[in-house]
């Protein structure tokens, strides 16, 4: 059996264990023997063989994994259901106060309190979601806009 056949059946190997420990180790190691592979179908040495695998599992193991990994592991978390809805405006469509009131938010109407118990709002008054408690939007004034800079 010519001697690529073998690389290429470690690397899958290899890669078979890489799907099991999903660690991207085993995975860089088989990409370094299909370069191997390539080495010897190219009628390189085996000395040359196993060089190039060797230097090719390092630099992809010390160069591409590193970055890899961050990607994998640094996703960056969606904020959903609720939780997508606080900092989000609302409408007041009812008097809001401390103990009632009616927003549309999210394109729903929400039963909505005010933050401050001695705050309320009027129909038509635009508001931030502050938090959602239950089924009932905790609602504040909007925060002022940032004053624009002066360079």
């Amino acid at each position: 059996m010519p001697e690529w056949v073998w690389w290429v059946v470690v690397a899958l190997a290899l890669a078979a264990v890489e799907v099991l420990s999903l660690d991207l180790i085993f995975g860089m190691i088989a990409v370094g023997a299909l370069a191997a592979g390539i080495v010897a179908v190219a009628g390189g040495s085996f000395m040359f063989q196993v060089l190039s695998a060797a230097v090719v599992s390092l630099l992809l193991l010390f160069a591409v994994r590193p970055i890899a990994l961050r990607h994998l592991r640094s996703s960056p978390q969606a904020r959903t259901n609720v939780e997508a809805l606080v900092g989000s405006g609302a409408l007041v469509l009812q008097r809001v106060d401390r103990h009632t009131g009616l927003v549309k938010l999210g394109g729903e109407d929400w039963t909505a309190r005010s933050l401050s118990p001695d705050s309320s709002f009027e129909p038509g008054a635009n508001l931030t979601v502050v938090r959602i408690d239950g089924a009932t939007a905790i609602v504040d004034r909007p925060a002022p806009p940032p004053a624009p800079s002066q360079e």
